[in-house]
């Protein structure tokens, strides 16, 4: 086998026109035929006799792919083991290498890190069970014995397993990796073994009673540090968490009172503009005068975020069960019975799509000053006083 490699050139490749084998080195040949037809083959000695083996047409397979795989033969000759036996032989995925050749193919369709971080942490850790196993191996038996200790203590995250995992199937099978039936699918499989996610209790995010924020406000701002701004800010805004968290300070416009987050950072991929309160311009204006990196609510590492944990934390300090999350379900409470802003302009406020893709054509404002007015009449309910016209529903809750 020469020692010398890639001698041809790929302007050589691309003219030669004798018939024969025309070496690139370590055994890699491009043979034109007398038809002209050319072709890659891969030749190596085993025991004193020549063994070769092809690598594909010209046409399919270009140089720079010619020479990978004449390294891999290459590599499986010094290895003792036939490339020919090796070729010939089915590729058997474990189901992990499957799960992560999904995730690896999917990234790009991501909008950020937060998706394959979900899809990584589900696959990898409640699926460990089956990471391991041969893909073409596993059945319907194997999955059941994964959900099933999740399917009620977790029925959120059970249900997002369960179409993952399908998904890594679905996947494996796609690429001639596996045939027969999906041991994941709902429909017409799981669903006659599992109960219904109707008949489960749903996941949700516990809100705090709309009449008890005022209270839990007026003892958040007896708290100092980033956390309990983040989460005033928040509650003001109501924003998911995790806006808040990434909120950068080139995505405000302090004199006209508005927040533009970009599409990349929303849930459902479409930019969002938020109408800014008094309230939630001041607290900016604070952070603004101790700024100290891009990040309008900084955490403890430098160039990173608040994590969202610390809002969490901060929730359990005030010996509150309730959830971040939860605000926003309280101030959608809060404008359907004590205002009489449309649904829509509530809906907007909360980054929700209203009616179907052709009654959003026509809709094409954000009706930003209405939602102006609505976000101030939130911010002056939030300034009510423990004790004016506030119902306690939960007084044993010690929010300071």
């Amino acid at each position: 086998m020469a020692r010398q490699l890639h001698t041809l050139s790929a302007r050589t490749v691309a003219t030669l026109t004798k018939p024969g084998r025309h070496s690139d080195g370590g055994g890699l040949y491009l043979n034109i035929a007398p038809s002209g037809a050319r072709s890659w083959v891969f030749m190596w000695k085993v025991g004193g006799k020549r063994r070769e083996m092809g690598l594909g047409s010209l046409r399919d397979v270009p140089l720079a792919k010619a020479r990978q795989k004449a390294a891999e033969a290459r590599q499986q000759v010094a290895d003792g083991l036939d490339p020919l036996a090796s070729r010939d032989k089915p590729v058997v995925m474990t189901f992990g290498e499957a799960a992560d050749a999904l995730i690896e193919s999917m990234s790009f369709s991501w909008r950020n890190e937060k998706h394959r971080a979900q899809w990584k942490m589900t696959l990898a850790v409640y699926s460990e069970p089956l990471r391991s196993k041969p893909i073409t191996e596993i059945g319907t038996e194997d999955v059941l014995k994964v959900l099933q200790p999740l399917w009620t203590a977790k029925p959120e995250t059970a249900s997002r397993l369960r179409g993952r995992i399908e998904r890594v199937f679905d996947f494996a099978r796609a690429r001639g990796l596996r045939t027969g039936e999906n041991p994941a699918r709902w429909r017409g499989h799981l669903d006659a073994i599992l109960p219904k996610r109707a008949k489960l209790t749903r996941g949700h995010h516990k809100a705090m009673p709309f009449d008890e924020v005022p209270v839990f406000i007026k003892a958040l701002r007896e708290r100092e540090g980033v956390a309990p701004r983040a989460l005033e800010f928040a509650i003001l805004t109501a924003a998911r968490s995790g806006e808040v968290m990434g909120a950068l300070w080139d995505e405000f416009n302090l004199d006209a009172r508005v927040w533009t987050v970009p599409a990349s950072r929303m849930k459902a991929g479409r930019e969002h503009r938020v109408p800014l309160s008094a309230r939630a311009v001041e607290i900016l204006r604070e952070k603004e005068q101790n700024r100290l990196s891009d990040f309008v609510f900084p955490g403890v590492k430098a160039g990173r975020p608040l994590s969202v944990m610390a809002l969490e934390m901060m929730l359990r300090r005030m010996k509150t069960d309730v959830t971040v999350h939860g605000f926003r379900s309280a101030f959608r409470d809060w404008a359907g019975e004590r205002t009489h802003f449309p649904h829509e302009v509530a809906e907007a406020a909360l980054a929700h799509l209203v009616g179907d893709a052709v009654e959003r054509a026509y809709r094409r404002g954000d009706a930003l000053e209405k939602r102006r007015e609505l976000m101030e009449a939130w911010a002056a309910f939030l300034e009510q006083q423990a004790g004016s016209n506030v119902v306690l529903l939960n007084a044993g809750r010690a929010y300071p």
